[in-house]
């Protein structure tokens, strides 16, 4: 009788294990990483599709286990207890039911912020730009801008080391003719740009000259009598951003008849699109 019992208790063990293991074959994965803010994560978590019990089985922190319940239709991923530090890589894996979905509700907490401290920044006459950061709050790309045509032109982008030590940047932009205005910027979640000051230095560039002001098929630029390549933007009379690249000419072949301006150097002018 003992034997048979046992017998019937190591099915039903077996039995059990098996039906477990095929659940957990089943489970999705929905994950998130970032860079700890200095705030929680919170996530929805609905029911799952046959109405018994929620949807996330198991929390994963950097490959630990969430201590905490989670058989809540909304539950707090508390970091500390992680003891994770501000700045700090973190990756968050939810294991989930199949036929239900969890939800992110914050997500953006673990995006980086701006908040960089720039302690240097010089730029050369052959356009090198380099600066010095501190205070740096997760890694986000530098946006390098030129003051070109009345406004800040992006003329390039460097990636962020992420680190609150002293970093040092290198960027090698193409200086337009005269007195060029350099800074470095940088956007995160909230859309807000903040900006380096603006450092200035004096090109060797030769003056950039458009021909002819009246166009048949391409714009040319030169300088002191030499094509030249050069960065340029190619509006309509209506202020309509139409063409624009680095060349030492514009093909206007598919260009209607009328008034353009063109953007080129540190100037713009006008032009006019004529047949031939």
């Amino acid at each position: 009788m003992r034997l048979i019992l046992n017998f019937k208790n190591f099915i039903l063990f077996t039995s059990c294990f098996l039906a477990l293991t095929k659940t957990s074959a089943q489970d999705k994965q929905f994950s998130i990483e970032g860079s700890f803010q200095g705030k929680n994560l919170f996530v929805r978590n609905p029911p799952q599709s046959d109405g018994f019990g929620f949807c996330v089985s198991k929390v994963l922190v950097n490959g630990e286990i969430l201590p905490a319940s989670i058989q809540n239709s909304n539950f707090e991923i508390d970091f500390s207890l992680f003891e994770i530090k501000k700045g700090e890589k973190v990756f968050v894996v939810l294991s989930h039911a199949e036929g239900c979905e969890p939800e992110f509700l914050n997500a953006e907490v673990l995006l980086p912020k701006s908040t960089f401290e720039c302690v240097a920044i010089a730029a050369e006459k052959d356009g090198l730009v380099n600066w010095q950061t501190k205070a740096e709050n997760g890694s986000l790309d530098f946006i390098v801008e030129q003051y070109r045509w009345g406004r800040w032109v992006e003329a390039g982008q460097v990636k962020g080391n992420g680190s609150n030590q002293l970093n040092k940047y290198t960027f090698q932009l193409s200086p337009h003719s005269g007195l060029n205005k350099v800074r470095v910027s940088q956007i995160d979640n909230s859309g807000e740009k903040r900006s380096s000051k603006e450092v200035s230095f004096q090109s060797t560039i030769s003056k950039v000259k458009m021909a002819p002001a009246k166009v048949t098929d391409y714009l040319y630029f030169k300088a002191n009598g030499k094509s030249v390549k050069t960065k340029f933007e190619v509006y309509d009379a209506f202020g309509n951003l139409l063409k624009l690249g680095y060349n030492e000419k514009v093909d206007c072949q598919n260009l209607v008849n009328g008034v353009y301006f063109v953007n080129f150097d540190n100037t713009t002018e006008k032009f006019i699109k004529i047949d031939q």
